[in-house]
């Protein structure tokens, strides 16, 4: 079995903006905008970083004179006499210079290190906050493994690219001007112009196959994200993995991924191999020609031992920074290669947004009113259909209906997960896109069928409707739903580990922690999205005695696959094909015959024969109607 191809997810498909254009992206998280906090103690690190990076490039640079000037001081011309005095004093400038510039290069280190951490602190809060603010749409089509490792790759490459930029481009480019000046200065121009043209050869090289290689690095990258997404799925399904006992399926599915990813690094690993030698070749030439000049000058009797010393020292010097260059070079392209993936997700547009005049909800009763709503997933299928009606302040209102009928859809488009194509959905007679997305949220609470836990202990999962709530009201609200006793009876109580999406609770114990959660939030609006429907009979009877204890007096949508759990409703909508073809009370929609009494007569029968899970009896009772 070979599972289907993993189609692109969102930001998975490069955009191949320009590199100035994700600089132009990353330099507000180096030069923060006055508003920014300690945008101010950032600016002056980034200043004080640039003036050590001058004065180390200085040191290094002056070195060699000194060494030059001792060489020729131990070697006078003309047989003139050797003192000590001064080539002693030479040598003690040339180690004091050689300390200082180390010693400026990590005073340069210790100032820039908070701007480098900020910014990829900054960074990726913006992504995390950004990809927060998303539709559901995208977050229904994305994949969390390959998400993670775009953040994670981008959060390192920006690292790198911050101090890789600053310590390497800068210094080395300013170092070259500076050595191209004084061989120009001390000998003549040829000799600098001799070392640019070195540098400009190595340069335009690097650049050139490094930008050939980019596709390499490119499809290596993509590959990798698919790998570590087919480990995370199969991990996140590992009881559907064992169930099936299909763990060497999902182990040869990886290693096939993992073969591809092995392939384009090796391509990628064998061309780098191949630019090395080419950049060791242009470096050799060079200095074997300078060196060549420099011992010419010497026979004719133009320079010294210590310029030929100098030169020789200058190369030498010059060969370690651009040797280093094109590592430097590389990484900066990969860099912004993953940095271009993980700014992607911020170019991701939002779906819903808060209009500009928006306003907080003001919640006073608490109706809900669905007027004439028309929505559709797909232009090519509408969901809902004309739909229309209220769930009055206070009251219970329940919909049923076939799988795909569009009942989950109207709780999505009440939380403003969607907006409606025509019509409106209004909450206290004010439409919910005329006020704020967080207001319209925090007025309504939700059980809903699978309670999805965060790998955290019982405790900080019961407060999440409530992050600031005192411990005693987090107890009341367990309590309240009944799971305190559980709690109790667990060795660690509170601070017990549920797992990952709470695996280590049952079905139902989680189900009374998002009742617990409802009741600690005390939002006046409840919806329940078929909340025991993936519950035994028995444990449904006592969860379903919990809702009505929490609904009371709130204004409740329940969304109910059972019947029996909304026979006390006041109003029952049946759903078929986005519409409303049916509602009543329970009584009157028996009295009807219609889809409904079909349904409930299914149903009761597949209780008499102890068939726990129910069966979609409106798909054939809608047909029949």
């Amino acid at each position: 079995m070979v599972r289907s191809a993993l189609p692109p997810e969102p930001g998975e498909t490069p955009r191949r903006r320009s590199d100035w254009h994700v600089i132009r992206t990353l330099f507000p998280f180096l030069w923060p905008r006055k508003h920014v906090q300690d945008s101010l103690e950032i600016k002056v690190r980034v200043v004080f970083a640039l003036a050590f990076i001058i004065l180390a490039k200085i040191a290094t640079v002056v070195a060699p004179l000194y060494l030059q000037q001792a060489v020729d001081a131990l070697a006078p011309e003309g047989g003139a006499p050797v003192t000590l005095t001064i080539p002693f004093a030479l040598i003690i400038a040339y180690g004091g210079a050689r300390f200082l510039g180390q010693a400026f290069g990590q005073f340069r280190d210790a100032i820039f290190a908070k701007v480098g951490v900020r910014a990829v602190r900054r960074s990726s809060t913006v992504v995390l906050a950004h990809l927060h603010t998303l539709s559901l749409r995208f977050h229904l089509d994305r994949r969390t493994g390959a998400l993670s490792r775009s953040i994670e790759r981008g959060r390192t490459a920006i690292e790198s690219l911050l101090s890789i930029s600053l310590f390497n481009v800068f210094p080395t480019i300013l170092e070259v001007a500076l050595v191209f000046t004084i061989l120009w200065q001390a000998f003549n121009i040829w000799f600098g112009v001799v070392a640019l043209a070195i540098v400009v050869a190595y340069v335009m090289f690097t650049g050139f196959t490094t930008e050939w290689r980019l596709k390499f690095r490119r499809e290596a990258n993509l590959l990798d994200n698919k790998a570590n997404t087919r480990a995370i799925d199969s991990l996140l399904n590992y009881e559907t993995v064992k169930t099936f006992g299909n763990e060497d399926i999902e182990v040869r599915e990886y290693d096939r991924v993992m073969g591809q990813y092995e392939t384009a690094d090796v391509r990628n690993r064998s061309s780098l191999a191949l630019m090395n030698v080419g950049q060791a070749l242009i470096i050799a030439v060079g200095l074997g020609v300078l060196m060549a000049m420099a011992a010419s000058g010497r026979v004719a009797g133009e320079m010294t031992v210590g310029d030929f010393t100098l030169i020789n020292l200058y190369m030498l010097q010059l060969s370690q920074p651009l040797n280093f260059f094109g590592f430097v070079y590389r990484n900066i392209k990969q860099a912004l290669v993953d940095i271009e993936k993980m700014f992607d997700l911020m170019e991701e547009k939002a779906e819903i947004r808060d209009k500009p005049s928006a306003v907080a909800l003001d919640v006073a009763d608490g109706e809900v009113s669905f007027e004439n709503v028309t929505f559709a997933y797909d232009p090519r299928r509408a969901i809902l259909k004309d739909v229309s009606f209220k769930v009055p302040a206070g009251k219970m209102v329940a919909l049923v209906g076939a799988t795909g009928s569009g009942k989950s859809t109207i709780g999505r488009l009440l939380f403003r997960y969607y907006d409606v194509e025509r019509g409106r959905i209004t909450i206290d007679g004010q439409d919910i896109r005329d006020v704020t997305q967080h207001s319209v949220r925090a007025a309504i609470g939700v059980v809903p069928q699978d309670t999805v836990l965060f790998n955290d202990t019982i405790g900080y999962n019961l407060a999440y409707a409530q992050p600031d709530a005192p411990l005693e009201d987090i107890a009341r609200a367990a309590q309240l739903a009944h799971i305190d006793d559980f709690i109790n009876s667990l060795p660690d109580g509170y601070e017990t580990l549920v797992g990952e999406r709470g695996l280590k609770l049952s079905g139902g114990e989680k189900q009374r922690v998002a009742i617990a959660r409802v009741i600690l939030k005390g939002a006046p609006i409840l919806v329940f999205d078929e909340a025991t429907s993936a519950l035994d009979t028995h444990t449904e009877k006592e969860i379903q005695a919990n809702l009505r204890e929490v609904s009371t007096g709130r204004t409740t949508l329940v969304i109910a696959h059972r019947l029996s759990t909304i026979i006390d409703a006041d109003e029952i909508l049946v759903l078929g094909n986005g519409e409303i073809i049916e509602r009543g009370t329970h009584d009157a929609l028996l009295a009807r015959g219609g889809a409904y009494a079909a349904a409930w007569t299914k149903q009761q029968k597949s209780l008499e024969q102890k068939e726990e899970e129910p069966t979609d009896e409106f798909v054939a009772a809608i047909s029949s109607d």
